[in-house]
């Protein structure tokens, strides 16, 4: 069963100090490897593209819903492929479980009740959900036809955030004071952020998911969040502080296949059945491999961004629990930070590195390897690629990097 919110946070907070605003520092040294803390969402969300595409999560938890090998067979275009060791795979397809009212699928019967409580009796289609004159289905239509970037932000993750506060009747200060300490932005920064998420083309359409998002959930107690700039403010909120979540019952068989103690020829064997698998999902589906999503987590919302992070985010779990882990040794006092860039992106010049993060984050870094550069020609990223000769694309969304678990 998952922990509270609460629980995890009060938990998380053994090995860091939290300081809202500022970021998170050691309260003693931390070693190369050694997870700093876990840490649930307050809510998550699979991206509606991703879920369209057939790949089965949970609704609550993003945890796959596939086996290992089913997972495979969809991925490799192979309805034949078997695995070997399928005792690896941690899927657990009797225990999954669905809403009685409108059949959204869960991995267990405790993700179900969790759901219901925080947010989903107000969400719940009921007989509706194929009904796609139904407000929250044409919510997620419009949001589809304006995001045509599989890895986006959802608009279900504000959602959830508003039916979450409407729902906890009992504990609707608390759960707002929660959502508060997310980084807030100034008016300006707002519909900047609004603009980046929706995209030149439909930079005028954030009006008509207003009107949308309002029929569907609209609180006169929460009026303040359907107020043009009030669902500007979540738009920001969900762009500035989602994590990405990527689940893969396949990769975590894969990792649990690493560790087998096997005699030489059979661990050659494996491997290079491996190999090929991989090789053969990459002809056939390219790099979209796991269920997708993005997240609000507190803790991790906190870390601020280097250019040569000590931390990292993963989800070995294959669900939504975030582990937060060392990169290298961490003194007492020394901050935290993790990189709101990918691998690729760090390796860029300076001049590129701020371009990105201004564009998408409104921020110009100094960490130690930026101010080390700090003399460095401007070179853009364009030029970047066209001198290594390898042209990459730039990430358009606003999601944190995303570690395959």
């Amino acid at each position: 069963a998952c922990r509270s919110v609460v629980d995890i946070f009060f938990f998380s907070t053994r090995k860091i100090k939290f300081f809202l605003g500022r970021g998170l520092f050691a309260k003693k040294a931390i070693r190369k490897g050694d997870t700093l803390f876990m840490e649930r969402p307050l809510v998550s969300a699979q991206f509606l593209w991703n879920s369209l595409y057939n790949y089965k999560a949970c609704e609550y938890c993003l945890c796959s819903l596939e086996t290992a090998e089913e997972n495979a067979r969809r991925l490799s275009g192979n309805t034949c492929l078997s695995l070997p060791h399928p005792e690896l795979c941690r899927v657990r397809r009797e225990l999954h479980d669905s809403c009685p009212q409108c059949q959204v699928m869960y991995c267990s019967s405790d993700c179900r009740r969790a759901a219901l409580e925080q947010y989903h009796q107000v969400l719940c289609l009921g007989q509706s959900r194929e009904d796609p004159k139904h407000p929250l289905n044409k919510l997620e239509e419009a949001w589809r036809n304006m995001n045509y970037s599989p890895r986006t932000a959802s608009i279900m993750l504000m959602a959830k955030r508003v039916a979450t506060v409407m729902k906890q009747a009992r504990d609707k200060v608390l759960w707002q004071n929660l959502f508060s300490q997310f980084c807030s932005r100034t008016a300006n920064e707002e519909e900047e952020i609004a603009h980046k998420l929706l995209g030149e083309k439909f930079q005028g359409q954030l009006g008509v998911l207003r009107q949308l998002f309002t029929s569907v959930l609209y609180d006169e107690h929460l009026s303040r969040w359907f107020t043009p700039e009030g669902f500007r403010s979540l738009f920001a909120l969900v762009g500035t502080n989602g994590q990405g979540i990527g689940t893969s019952s396949l990769s975590q068989w894969v990792h649990a296949c690493d560790v087998l103690e096997l005699q030489s020829q059979q661990r050659e064997q494996l491997d290079s059945f491996i190999d090929q698998l991989y090789k053969d999902i990459e002809k056939e589906t390219g790099d979209f491999l796991n269920c997708e999503g993005s997240g609000l987590f507190l803790l991790q919302s906190s870390c601020n961004h280097s250019c040569i992070p000590n931390a990292e985010a993963s989800f070995p779990e294959n669900n939504f629990l975030l582990h937060l882990t060392a990169l290298s040794d961490i003194k007492q006092g020394e901050e935290i930070c993790i990189s709101y860039l990918d691998c690729c992106q760090r390796d860029r010049s300076r001049h590129s590195r701020h371009k990105i993060l201004r564009e998408n984050y409104l921020f110009v870094c100094s960490c130690p390897k930026c101010v080390s550069q700090a003399d460095d020609a401007d070179v853009t990223s364009e030029e970047d690629e066209e001198g290594d000769g390898d042209a990459e694309t730039e990430g358009d969304d606003l999601e944190d990097e995303m570690t395959d678990v």
